[in-house]
């Protein structure tokens, strides 16, 4: 008899940063996340299924992320990008290669030399690792990426679930117009590239909000509406949304790797946090349709997951996660010679300079002992919901941003196969992807859920704060203009239709998460800062040429070139509907 059903969801996401910068922002954000995230988990999966090794997981990749992966000019920079990781090493080869007069094995050799030796031996693996990569990509994924992913979901193997375009906030948007222009544009991108129509979908930043009655009277339409309108079947929330009370793992800021940079200091105690609920994240619940006020029976037909917060935390907790180990390779200290990575954790608190170097099979050591110990915790966190609930299958949905493995946990691609293949052999586990588990245990119950998302504190503080609120009154004032202009554009000319296709992924791109998410956490202030303004002076230009009736396709001609993406965009998806 089956406990219950497990799932991996992957959020694959990176802001759009096609010939926008190179190091340290811009374009090799993708470059390192391909050689180190995307190549080595499709490298990880086809494996899985060589081997026959029946494995089912969900994958998120964003609609912005999966152009760029998409796109000849960023393949092209990556292969690039390869042969400089490649030289880098080499480089290092020749500077720590030993002199005549020392034999690593003579038993003689300092502490200082020894060291030395380990480098050399350290750089000889970096190169052999990024010529892998690079014979992988030509050779084994025929540089098609986005392809790979799709023949995997083609035959089976993962579901791939999308999100809004360019990863805008969406409670905060100003219009249900442009919360729709995020998931239409989103879902016609999936199909374009993936060739089916998606079941699930990542709401960016986990952030969710019900209908309410806007300063204008007017009702605006819940997420979860908008979702059902499109065919979604399933989203994903955090812990707290599902279950109320404090936040858990990311939101309260116990994290690895880029959100625990994040931290909100209040004057006084926060109020806003929901009181804890007869709710359980190992169920899944319909969404209540939110314009339905207090008849919580009356549902979306959009069912909602929560993340498991033992799951999540044994990952992402930055106290006692998994890569936090020792022996694991250590993220923030970089050769100044070739920006490699040659040390591990070490301890806790270690000062960087006092990180000792890594060794490789110490750490495939750890991921083979942490693969069977999280199965273990997948199947007592199941084992233990279904005997305590009268014999009721559980769900464990485990949530993680996918770059959090290999990018962030240099081994965690290793450990994602590892745990794959230990499941596979509990035969009480379902191993599925998310709509599988929506047919396969459809909800019983609807939820209403609360305004939420994994930001600090759980709600919108970490793209709304005293550091980026100004930037949301252009982003509204560019709403409601593209709304007008779409209302007024129904049946237009050529060179108005070009100008406001352009003008439309402008204002996609100036929407996105990341710039306000970047300025809060202070990693690309400065750029972030400088990509918004970018974005919004280009829509202003488009926007105002197609207003004098002198339509400036010259410059959106210009523009698509540096911004090129959602080629089959329809400005028309910002017009008022009921």
């Amino acid at each position: 008899m089956t406990h219950g059903a497990f799932t991996f969801v992957l959020h694959s996401h990176l802001p759009y940063a096609r010939l926008a910068g190179r190091w340290p922002h811009g374009e090799e954000w993708i470059h390192e996340a391909a050689s180190e995230t995307y190549i080595p988990l499709l490298d990880t999966l086809f494996d899985l299924k060589a081997d026959n090794v029946p494995f089912r997981l969900t994958i998120g990749i964003t609609p912005v992320l999966a152009e760029q992966l998409n796109d000849e000019t960023v393949l092209k920079n990556f292969d690039s990008y390869l042969k400089m990781r490649i030289t880098a090493a080499e480089a290092d080869i020749a500077r720590f290669e030993p002199n005549d007069t020392e034999n690593p094995d003579s038993g003689s050799l300092s502490e200082m030399d020894m060291e030395r030796a380990h480098l050399y031996y350290l750089a000889h693996w970096y190169r052999e690792y990024y010529v892998r990569i690079q014979k992988l990509f030509h050779e084994k994924f025929n540089r098609d990426i986005i392809g790979s992913f799709r023949q995997l979901q083609d035959e089976g193997y993962i579901e791939i679930i999308t999100s809004a375009a360019t990863h805008g906030y969406l409670p905060l948007l100003s219009t249900d117009s442009a919360v729709r222009a995020q998931v239409e544009i989103g879902i016609r991108t999936y199909e374009r590239l993936f060739g089916c129509k998606p079941k699930g979908f990542w709401l960016p930043e986990c952030a969710y909000r019900p209908a309410y009655i806007d300063d204008k009277e007017i009702t605006r339409k819940g997420i979860e509406a908008i979702l059902a309108s499109y065919g979604i079947k399933v989203f994903f929330a955090e812990t707290h949304t599902v279950t109320g009370g404090q936040p858990v793992g990311v939101a309260a800021g116990d994290v690895i790797g880029p959100y625990g940079n994040i931290n909100r200091r209040y004057v006084i105690p926060d109020n806003t946090i929901p009181p804890a609920r007869d709710t359980t994240t190992f169920e899944a619940y319909y969404v209540s349709d939110s314009t339905a006020g207090e008849d919580a029976d009356s549902h979306s037909g959009v069912a909602v997951l929560g993340r498991n917060a033992r799951t999540g935390e044994q990952v992402w907790s930055a106290d006692w996660g998994y890569p936090g180990d020792f022996d694991y390779r250590e993220f923030h200290r970089k050769a100044g010679t070739s920006g490699l990575q040659y040390w591990r954790v070490t301890g806790d608190p270690v000062d960087l300079n006092d990180k000792e170097l890594y060794h490789p099979e110490w750490a495939s050591f750890k991921v083979e002992q942490h693969a069977e110990n999280f199965s273990h915790i997948v199947g007592d966190l199941l084992r233990e919901y279904y005997e305590q609930n009268d014999g009721r299958p559980g769900i464990v949905m485990a949530s993680y941003d996918t770059e959090l493995f290999g990018h962030w946990w240099f081994e965690g691609v290793e450990w994602l196969g590892a745990v794959l293949r230990h499941l596979s052999e509990y035969k009480e586990i379902d191993v599925l992807a998310a709509s599988d588990i929506i047919e396969k245990y459809p909800p019983e119950k609807a939820l209403q859920l609360p305004e939420s998302s994994w930001g600090a504190g759980g709600r919108h503080f970490t793209w709304d704060n005293g550091e980026t609120h100004w930037m949301w009154e252009p982003i509204h004032n560019a709403e409601a203009r593209m709304e007008q202009l779409a209302n007024t554009h129904t049946d237009t000319d050529d060179a108005s239709e070009k100008v406001l296709a352009q003008a439309a992924r402008e204002l996609l791109l100036m929407q996105s998460s990341d710039w306000s998410f970047l300025v809060t956490t202070n990693q690309a202030k400065a750029y972030a800062i400088q990509r918004f303004n970018q974005h919004l002076e280009r829509f202003e230009a488009l926007v105002s040429s197609v207003e004098a009736g002198t339509p400036n396709v010259a410059l959106a001609d210009e523009l698509y070139e540096r911004d090129k993406l959602f080629a089959d965009i329809d400005f028309r998806v910002y017009q008022t509907r009921e």
